[in-house]
Formats: C-alpha cells, structure tokens, sequence
C-alpha cells in the first residue's frame, strides 16, 4: 500500500474512450474508499471505420485524455498506438499499480512495461487463440507477460494463452460489466397472444463469422412463423438482405443499423429470445459477447453457439446450440414456440445470471483484487532484496 494511504492505480485503456460502455467500470472502481484511481484514455480514437472522440462523462475521478500516435496502421490496426506523453504523466503520478485494458502484444502495453518504475503491472487479457504473432509482437508479448505481475483473464481460454507465452503468475478471472440502469426488464411486459411468433433478434457487427446465415436457414425451415430483427452493420450487409430474398423471408426479416444504448435496451426488450451464433475460426473464436448479458439484463434469453466463451456466458439463461447446424436451432425453435413456459422460465434465470456474474461492481472487485495482490506481491520481494543489506550493516 502506498504511503498516500490508499493504492494509487493508473488504468491505461483505450476501450474507455466510449463513453458508456467502456467507461462505467471506472467510475464503481474509483468509489472504492481506497483506492485513488487515473484513468488514461486516447483523446481520439478510431475502431471498425468509426472516430470516437473522448467526451467528458461524469467523471468522479482524474482522466487524463492524450494524444496517441499511430492510431489506426494496416492490418495491426490499433494495436501499434502509445502516448507521447505517457513518461512525464506516470512520473508525476508516481502509482503503486499499472492497469492495462490492453493485449500484451501491443506497443502501449510494452510502452508501459518500459515505464513503470516502482509500479506493479496487472493485464487484462481476452485474446484466446493461441498462434504466432509475426514480429515484433511476439517477442513483445514474451518481454511483457514475464514481468507482469498479475493477470486479469477474460475467460480460461484466455488465461491458457498467456500461460502458452511465458506467463507463470497469479491469474483472476474477470467479466464484462452491464449498465443495468439503461438495460432492464420493461416495467410491465405486454400480454402476449398465446400462439404469437416467436421474436428472436441479433445485435452487432454483420460479418459471416456471426452465423447469421444458418439464423436465416433455420427461420426457412420452421414450422411457426419466428420472426428475426437484425440490428447492426458491416460488410456481410448485402448478401444476408439477398439470402433473405432467396428464401423467401422478407415479411419475417428485418434489418436496421447501429442504434443508441437506450435504443438497443428498447429493442432487445422486443425480442423473446437473443441470438449469437458466432462461428469458430482460425482467427475468430469468441472472447465474451457482450450483447449477451445485455439482453439478458433486459430479461431476454439467450441461444448462443458452442463457439468460444458463449456457453459460459449465458450459463443457465439460454440454451447451447452446435456451430453451423441450422437443424438443430430450427428444432429449439419450434420447441420453444410450443413451450412459452420455458421461455419464462430462461428469461427469470437470464436476469439472475447478470446480477450474479456481470455487474459493474462486480468488475470494479475483481479490478482492485488483482491490483492489491500485485501491490502486495511487489512489496513483498522488494523486502526480501533489502533483507542481506539490512543484515550486513
């Protein structure tokens, strides 16, 4: 613990330049009576063809927003970025911990690690597929996770890679957090006509990897009449809107793009069930599904794939199909239109998962855990290294 009196954390994460999303964890973690947290964030940022410019957001606690160089480069995408001005400001700040929302690969993170002086250095990671990265960043990512002091792991796929790469510390789980404010059930969910089709919805990016066509191949082959509302964007656009014509689904289908939080409450509030059917690839295995607990605090079930960390999410508000197998979901499709009850009863489980697993506060504890137990653990060996000299005087 500093001598402050409470653990200085200096969080450095470029997610945190959204201002809802990525920025909530903060303001719980900076509650904490002690703990004295800085937020360092880009002061723009740019990500999937977007610039989001870092915005004033409540802040109950410092946020310094800086320059970045080499924002957005090639296929590395954000991943080459670091503050210029990152040495004067932990210089200044002098903090017991370093907290990177970063992959060790990346420049920033190594920028860091250069940096550090007496600090701890806990990383959060969500990358789960082991491969080779071609160089530098291989051996950056070797160079940081053997100095890392603690690691915050999205899930055990996660925490298996950083071990595949020389990480040998302590390692404590950690989810993604929900704004339960703005994603909550309807005050009162209008009586439904016994019979009704099925609602189910999508939200996120439009690309293949989301399985959104075996979605599609499926409605074609119910017996009921499901509907499906699509929300999002991307270049997978065009041939899901053809795939709809072709089978004949377009009083069942409908698409609409990037909407507001609130919006996306409102929306997911709709449906009966949310799906993601995200497909397993050489580069694509998936690290969370944030829509998940989204919907799920809205009181909406979940059919997620077997791909990645899906499965876990969900846990018990929704049911587990196989990747790629349109049969399968065509079948729980028709079975829950029959069944309404199990559809109530996942929606109940749904919201009592989020209030276990994914709230804001529970983020901010697993955040200031690590933290604590890096500071502690850093401490500890810089009192060991003094003991012979002590000893000899």
């Amino acid at each position: 613990m500093s001598s402050r009196g409470r653990l200085r954390i200096v969080s450095i994460a470029h997610p945190a330049t959204s201002s809802e999303a990525g920025r909530l964890r903060y303001r719980h973690l900076a509650s904490r009576p002690d703990v004295d947290l800085h937020l360092v964030m880009p002061e723009v940022w740019k990500e999937f063809g977007r610039t989001i410019t870092a915005a004033p957001f409540d802040d109950r606690y410092p946020v310094h927003r800086l320059p970045i160089r080499l924002p957005e480069v090639g296929p590395m995408k954000w991943y080459l970025h670091f503050y210029p001005a990152l040495r004067r400001l932990l210089r200044e700040l002098d903090p017991d911990v370093i907290h990177l929302w970063e992959e060790p690969w990346s420049i920033v993170a190594l920028q860091a690690q250069m940096l550090r002086g007496r600090a701890a250095l806990v990383l959060e990671v969500d990358q789960n597929i082991l491969k080779r990265l071609p160089p530098p960043f291989e051996a950056i990512r070797r160079f940081v996770l053997g100095r890392t002091d603690h690691i915050l792991s999205r899930s055990p796929a996660a925490t298996d890679v950083v071990r595949a790469r020389g990480y040998a510390g302590p390692v404590t789980p950690i989810g993604y957090g929900v704004d339960l404010a703005t994603f909550a059930p309807a005050g009162e969910r209008p009586t439904r006509i016994a019979d009704a089709p099925l609602r189910l919805g999508y939200v996120g990016r439009l690309v293949v990897e989301k399985g959104l066509d075996d979605a599609l191949e499926a409605l074609a082959r119910t017996r009921s009449a499901a509907t499906l509302s699509i929300m999002g964007e991307g270049p997978h656009e065009a041939h899901l809107r053809q795939r709809v014509k072709e089978l004949g689904l377009g009083a069942r289908v409908d698409l609409q793009g990037w909407a507001s939080p609130a919006e996306v409450a409102s929306f997911l509030r709709g449906l009966d069930a949310l799906l993601l059917l995200t497909r397993t690839t050489g580069a694509v295995r998936e690290q969370f599904g944030r829509v998940i607990i989204e919907a799920q605090a809205c009181g909406v079930p979940v059919i997620g794939s077997t791909c990645g960390a899906i499965p876990d999410v969900v846990g018990e508000g929704g049911w587990i199909v196989p990747e790629r197998d349109p049969h399968r979901l065509c079948r729980l499709i028709d079975g829950l239109t029959a069944d309404r009850l199990e559809l109530a009863t996942c929606a109940r489980a749904a919201r009592t998962n989020v209030l276990a697993r994914f709230t804001y506060d529970a983020v901010a504890s697993a955040i200031e855990t690590a933290c604590r137990a890096a500071d502690m653990s850093r401490n500890a060996s810089r009192m060991v290294q003094r003991q012979p000299l002590q000893a000899s005087r």
